[in-house]
């Protein structure tokens, strides 16, 4: 099981960190949505930083699995956020991709949880 938690640890961190990245560099594919939801772009900083900092906290969570425990619980309420950001906007079919974000973040949290 803690090969499987490091391998879906590491997975996450890097796609979550990516989508932070992302963010911050203000990439279209990011920035479209967003603007389309009616998220103010005064956020887009902080989300930017809320995401980054979840996945350095996913990895943290390896040593200090207290952090990893946080960082996890923090991301899938963040993409529940995001979820319902998009039910909000009456944008259904985009709701899954907060989804495919949540999903690793929840499966470290449960690999951990059950180490």
């Amino acid at each position: 099981m803690n090969i499987a938690y490091y391998i879906v640890g590491t997975a996450a961190a890097l796609w979550i960190g990516f989508s932070g990245y992302s963010l911050f560099t203000k990439s279209e594919f990011v920035v479209e949505p967003l603007h389309r939801y009616g998220v103010p772009r005064s956020w887009w900083n902080w989300l930017a930083l809320a995401k980054s900092a979840g996945a350095l906290g996913l990895v943290a969570g390896f040593i200090v699995p207290a952090i990893g425990v946080a960082a996890a619980v923090g991301l899938i309420l963040y993409f529940l956020g995001a979820m319902a950001t998009t039910v909000r906007a009456h944008s259904y079919g985009t709701t899954i991709f907060p989804a495919l974000y949540l999903l690793p973040a929840a499966a470290t949290l449960a690999l951990q949880l059950s180490r």
